[in-house]
């Protein structure tokens, strides 16, 4: 498989992608508090951003969260192995976070209810509820990412059949569309 076609593995329509930056939104409160707090320190969130990255095969992220890893402390074989869904090397604590972010981008967002009760269980609802945050909000960038990859494999005349111009638009444009308005309906308390 060569890393182009990798990278156009994991796409999300419109509508999916739509509940994705919903469950975002729900999610942000946990993932600032946790960070207040400390709960999860900046290479954990890293390795949550890269499990869940290598299941959606976004190459703008991959990218990205390997510069921010760096950064971090996180030591380049432990990088490479994380993106390839490799965990012997992150902390033994971690693992069940890794593993059920690998979970949740291979079932698209939508978790089986006794995985994510077992996160919660394993870290607590504070901690759990903000692994989930993190998991969600890289969730919006693979897919955000692998939208724009589709448009331009459809620009050098390639395009894929599972996806139309108008999906690829949306979910490019989206967020200036989406974001205002769930944050406005969050400030109001609308339902979400």
């Amino acid at each position: 498989m060569t890393a182009d076609s990798r990278f156009m593995k994991r796409l999300y329509r419109l509508n999916d992608f739509s509940r994705l930056i919903r469950d975002f939104f729900i999610s942000l409160p946990d993932m600032r508090g946790a960070h207040r707090k400390g709960l999860i320190n900046s290479q954990f969130g890293e390795r949550i951003m890269m499990a869940v990255t290598e299941v959606n095969g976004c190459r703008y992220c991959s990218y990205f969260h390997t510069q921010v890893s760096l950064k971090a402390g996180l030591d380049l074989e432990e990088i490479r192995h994380t993106l390839a869904g490799d965990f012997n090397q992150a902390p033994a604590e971690e693992l069940p976070a890794l593993l059920f972010a690998q979970h949740y981008a291979e079932y698209a967002g939508i978790p089986e209810p006794e995985m994510t009760d077992g996160l919660l269980k394993t870290y607590g609802q504070e901690k759990g509820g903000a692994i989930i945050g993190y998991i969600r909000a890289i969730m919006v960038g693979n897919a955000w990412g692998n939208a724009l990859d589709s448009l331009r494999f459809r620009i050098k005349g390639k395009p894929n059949p599972e996806m139309t111009l108008g999906q690829e638009m949306g979910i490019l444009i989206g967020p200036l569309v989406l974001m205002p308005y769930l944050a406005i309906g969050k400030l109001l308390g609308f339902a979400i």
